[in-house]
């Protein structure tokens, strides 16, 4: 064999056993993969319309949530992920939401006022009723009917409820104190009882709508011995007509 041609033979050696010791080193191993993502997080909201009510009124929570699983709200107990309903709280009250999923757990509140219910308005009085509260006792001296100061201010008063109230009828009765006869305080009482009617018709009352009684003594409001006991006996008092 010829020298150049030994030459050759041994230059393609060296290089196909490069290239055979180079082919059998090892492979690049790949970068691994990423990890996936973390699921996300829970939202959710939760409100009350109206947010201020009275006691025994209902009001409306509404509430929406995302990636939960689990829903729950205070007082209500686990309820769908998105939806509403009417609650009537007795007392103010918190509603608290709780909205758990994979990726953790999420809450809101909602705050409902109460407050107490208005007291209902007092009955209307009943005309007899308005009358015993209105109407004044007319009082009188010693041994006298005619009409004093004094009764002639709450007869006045007593002419201008009456004006206001013209269906009402009524008695004006005569009362005396304990001194004098029985016959005597019959014929003062029922002389007192006329002189507040008189004062009554003058004032513009129609003298139809009221008829006179006399009690005399017989029906004392004070039992006692006394001048100021005498004094609350001596009147003419007005009951309402039945």
């Amino acid at each position: 064999m010829k020298q150049s041609t030994l030459k050759w033979f041994t230059l393609v050696s060296g290089l196909a056993l490069i290239l055979l010791l180079g082919g059998c080193g090892k492979k690049e191993v790949p970068p691994p993969a990423p990890p996936p993502p973390p699921p996300p997080a829970p939202t959710a909201s939760l409100t009350a319309n109206p947010d201020s009510i009275q006691q025994g009124q209902s009001t409306t929570l509404t509430w929406r949530t995302e990636n939960a699983t689990d829903v729950d709200i205070t007082g209500l107990g686990k309820v769908d992920a998105n939806g509403s309903q009417s609650v009537t709280p007795g007392a103010s009250t918190t509603y608290t939401l709780t909205a758990k999923g994979p990726g953790g757990t999420q809450q809101a509140t909602a705050r409902v006022t109460v407050t107490a219910a208005p007291a209902p308005p007092p009955p209307s009085a009943t005309e007899e009723q308005l009358f015993n509260q209105s109407m004044r006792d007319a009082f009188f001296d010693y041994d006298k009917y005619n009409v004093r100061d004094d009764a002639r201010a709450a007869l006045q008063a007593d002419a201008a409820f009456l004006k206001q109230h013209p269906n009402i009828t009524f008695t004006i009765e005569g009362h005396c104190d304990e001194r004098g006869s029985i016959e005597y305080n019959q014929a003062l009482g029922d002389n007192r009882a006329r002189s507040a009617l008189d004062f009554l018709v003058q004032a513009g009352i129609d003298p139809s709508r009221a008829r006179t009684v006399s009690y005399g003594k017989e029906k004392p409001v004070c039992t006692e011995h006394t001048e100021e006991c005498w004094q609350q006996n001596r009147r003419a008092h007005f009951v309402y007509g039945k």
